[in-house]
Parts: C-alpha cells; structure tokens; sequence
C-alpha cells in the first residue's frame, strides 16, 4: 500500500471525527485495506481523496469500520443470567429504571433490551438510550424492521409478543421501540451521558488499543449510578474491575460499588 498510514489517520479524523490512534493498529489496518482492496484502492492518498468526493463510499466506509454487526440476543446464556439474575436487581429500583446500549449498531441488541424489559416492568417503569458513532445505521435501526433471518433468534415468546409481521418483513411493535431513544454517540469522546442503572456496551472494546479501553472504562463508571450495571460481550473481559470500581458480579457483569464515605 502506497501513501502512508499515519497521514491517512489523520485526514480521516478531519474527515470524519473518529480517532483512528486509539485502535488496535495492526487489526486496524488489516480492516482497511480490505476494504480498499474491495473498493478498487490500493493506495492510502487515493482512497481518502476517494471519500472526499463519494459521500456513499464514505457512509460505506464508516459502517463497515465501526463494526456494525450484531444479533437479537446474541449470547443467549447470557441473556438469560440478565433476565434471572440482573433484572430482579433491577426491580429493586424504586423509580424509573435507565439503560443505555451503546455502539449499538442495527438496534438488536436495545430491542432485545426492550423485550425482557417490558416482560418484566410496565413500559413506564424503563426507559433506553441506544447509540452508535454510524449515523446512517442509527437511522435504520430506528425503523425496528428487519428481515425474517435477523429475527430468527428471538424467543418464540418474544416474537409473539413484540413483533408484528408485515409483507415479509419484521417490525417490532410500539410498545417497544417507544422505550428507546437513538442518538449519536461515539465512545472515543469526552463526554458521556450518566445516570444509568444498567450499561450494555458489548463487543466493542475488543477493536481498541489499551489506553482507549481503560478511557472507556473509566467513563461508562461514572456514568453509572452507585450499584448500577455495565455488560460487556462474550470476548470482552475487564481484569482488574476494581480500578474502575467495579466488582464482578456475574461472568460479563460487573457492579458499580456504592460509596461508602
């Protein structure tokens, strides 16, 4: 590959915003120029001169490199220890209960969220914010449609209760997605949203450098309230979870610990 990484790092942060630095870099690159290659691009300068005047490959780009792969319930065992163990934690909460699904992706992951929720509290009693850096795929996700093989893995009882069948195609109902709000969020900035019970922010880190996870860490802490939850994926593990002060509560599941002074 001709043109340098680094130059293109840093017209792409101009670009787009997203800090290139704070990835994995070998695995980063790796990424990039496949897609390059499946671009026609064997050349760093080209392809960013490329995205410049393509906003489609651009919006293609960024879709493809903020990983915008997910399932409904994706690791159900997991899901299942959320719904018998985490959510009768939850209902000890007197007032309203606050979730956030970060990186989201195409909304499985806050729809799934959703439908445990609303089969365990009135929908008054819970509210989700779902987000994602991806623009373009924040605003599919908001439609809650979705083709017969992506809702494959929703409980029989799930599907029967929260999605509707239209022409073919898959909708979750109102009594869902009026739960869920979808915004813009990218887990690299400085500012994060807090108050939140509950955290699902679940095969992403996995893509960052050390710094960058520790950062992340760092944050999605203080955006819990004290006792709150963060869930994190299945290739994901925090190893020292007290400097963040978390403590394990469940294999994925960590706790917020109260403050004591």
């Amino acid at each position: 590959m001709t043109g340098t990484y680094e130059l293109f790092k840093r017209e792409f942060f101009r670009l787009s915003g997203l800090d290139l630095d704070s990835y994995n870099e070998k695995q980063m690159k790796r990424r990039i120029e496949a897609f390059m290659i499946r671009s026609g691009y064997s050349d760093y300068t080209a392809f960013s001169k490329g995205m410049k005047q393509d906003t489609d490959l651009f919006h293609s780009f960024i879709s493809y490199l903020t990983i915008n792969v997910s399932l409904f319930f994706r690791n159900p065992d997991q899901w299942k220890v959320f719904e018998n163990k985490i959510i009768p934690i939850l209902k000890k909460k007197r007032d309203k209960v606050h979730i956030w699904s970060a990186a989201c992706a195409r909304g499985e992951e806050p729809y799934s969220l959703s439908m445990c929720m609303a089969n365990n509290f009135m929908t008054s009693k819970y509210d989700i914010l779902a987000t994602d850096f991806d623009s373009v795929i924040l605003e599919r996700a908001k439609t809650g449609e979705y083709k017969e093989d992506e809702v494959k893995s929703i409980p029989k009882e799930y599907m029967e209760k929260y999605v509707v069948e239209r022409d073919g195609m898959y909708y979750m109902r109102g009594s869902i997605t009026g739960r869920i709000t979808f915004k813009k969020h990218d887990l690299l900035s400085k500012t994060y949203p807090t108050g939140f019970d509950f955290i699902a922010c679940r095969n992403v880190t996995i893509y960052f450098t050390d710094k960058a996870k520790d950062a992340i860490y760092k944050k999605l802490s203080a955006s819990l309230n004290p006792g709150g939850i963060l869930f994190i994926g299945s290739t994901e593990q925090i190893k020292h979870p007290e400097i963040y002060g978390f403590k394990r509560l469940e294999s994925f599941f960590y706790q917020k610990m109260e403050d004591k002074s």
